[in-house]
């Protein structure tokens, strides 16, 4: 199937501005935010072109220079989703699927998004699909202190045993209570801010009402269950790495650590 990634990138965000050119130093040096989610992007098979969605120069002149294909949206873009849509009818030909692979995910394994577009697939009733990674001791460890701090930061997922999504929160979900170093790992499932959509399920979303709930978390994802559209969770295996978004300064640190000891 013909699927297309686009990375929705913007200035002007409310807990950390200028985040997409925020520079993160690794094993090869200094590059933004937004380069090293576009050089992520780059490495999955299967996907027919990669674009970066902006409203804003200077992340399109940045993105521009390290040779990034670079669609202007508008600026009524409410978030990441509305942007490709808005995206959509700028593409030369309608792919199968549609990939958002978030600008703040450099650290998004190809096999995560591989994953998304074989799920589609195999799978023609499923209108949109995400990654789903079981929390590790260090990732669960780092949502706690995040809430302790009153830090938003990842996002969890609860699921139904068929894996369509039940809820999306910026909170630990299910329950974890205190969590030590001898206690067994609670089964917690860190959301990857990655969608695969079809065509029609983007052109639904731009004229569906936010909600109460997406308004309350500040998650576009939740539009779709609050208007009864299934989100298929694909659960992903980390093969040993650490996956983590940069959504505050302090996850700077937490990422360049990361791509120091040798993650790309």
């Amino acid at each position: 199937m013909s699927a297309v990634i686009l990375i929705p990138a913007r200035y002007a965000s409310t807990r950390y501005p200028g985040k997409p050119l925020v520079m993160l130093r690794g094993p090869d040096g200094e590059k933004s935010l937004i380069q090293r989610s576009w050089e992520a992007a780059r490495r999955v098979r299967g996907a027919d072109a990669v674009h970066v969605l902006t409203d804003d120069e200077r992340i399109a002149r940045a993105a521009s220079g390290f040779g990034a294909s670079v669609l202007m949206t508008s600026t009524a873009a409410r978030n990441g989703t509305e942007r490709c849509a808005e995206a959509l009818d700028m593409l030369d030909q309608e792919p199968e699927i549609i990939i958002n692979l978030q600008g703040d995910a450099p650290l998004t394994p190809p096999w995560f998004v591989e994953a998304l577009i074989e799920a589609m697939e195999q799978d023609a009733g499923a209108a949109v699909a995400t990654p789903v990674l079981k929390c590790g001791r260090q990732t669960l460890e780092n949502f706690i202190a995040d809430r302790r701090a009153g830090k938003v930061g990842g996002t969890t997922c609860v699921m139904d045993t068929g894996r369509r999504a039940l809820y999306f929160s910026k909170e630990v979900l299910p329950f974890v209570g205190e969590l030590t170093a001898e206690s067994p790992l609670p089964e917690v499932y860190h959301h990857v801010g990655v969608y695969a959509y079809r065509p029609q399920a983007l052109r639904a979303y731009r004229s569906l009402p936010q909600g109460a709930l997406e308004k309350a978390e500040g998650l576009e994802q939740l539009r779709f269950l609050e208007n009864g559209i299934a989100v298929l969770c694909v659960p992903v295996q980390a093969r040993g790495r650490v996956f983590w978004e940069l959504n505050n300064p302090v996850d700077v640190a937490r990422i360049e650590k990361i791509l120091q000891e040798g993650q790309p």
